[in-house]
């Protein structure tokens, strides 16, 4: 670490501490060459992960994104916003796991997530949400759905 007062690149750690909310270090130091202490701080630089789209763009993936639309999907539905929160959590960690190598994952995979925990959770906010992603054009489309649905009881 570069001394902000000489310059020098000898220092020494006097003191480590992780911060309250565990994503940083702070460490204390003090330059070898002219005595000066001074603090840094130490993050992980995580790499972006990224949602594909079928025309191939890349989009850095958006939680906020993802929260609307299963917000939508359960509106007026039985679940609290913690409740809410804790879905759109599971779908983005199963998202993250499943594109890990790459940091990407295609729209279509994390449809296919959602849709999976929806129905897991609520089989209406399942069909909401379907009737969007599937671009549902008439009622026999959704009348479909809902067939599909009872038939995998």
């Amino acid at each position: 670490m570069r001394c902000p007062n000489c310059g020098s690149l000898d220092d020494k750690v006097l003191e480590s501490r992780t911060m309250v909310n565990g994503e940083s270090i702070r460490r204390r130091r003090e330059c070898n060459s002219c005595g000066y202490r001074f603090t840094s701080y130490e993050r992980i630089d995580e790499k972006p992960f990224f949602v594909v789209k079928k025309d191939g763009r890349r989009q850095p993936f958006d939680r906020a994104k993802l929260e609307k639309g299963i917000d939508r999907a359960l509106e007026k539905r039985p679940f609290s916003p913690v409740q809410v929160e804790q879905i759109v959590t599971d779908i983005e960690d199963a998202a993250v796991r499943q594109g890990r190598e790459d940091r990407e994952i295609g729209t279509v995979e994390l449809g296919e997530i959602v849709l999976q925990k929806l129905y897991e959770v609520d089989k209406v906010a399942y069909i909401r949400f379907a009737s969007v992603y599937k671009r549902f054009e008439n009622i026999e489309e959704f009348l479909n759905e809902i067939k599909s649905i009872e038939n995998r009881k």
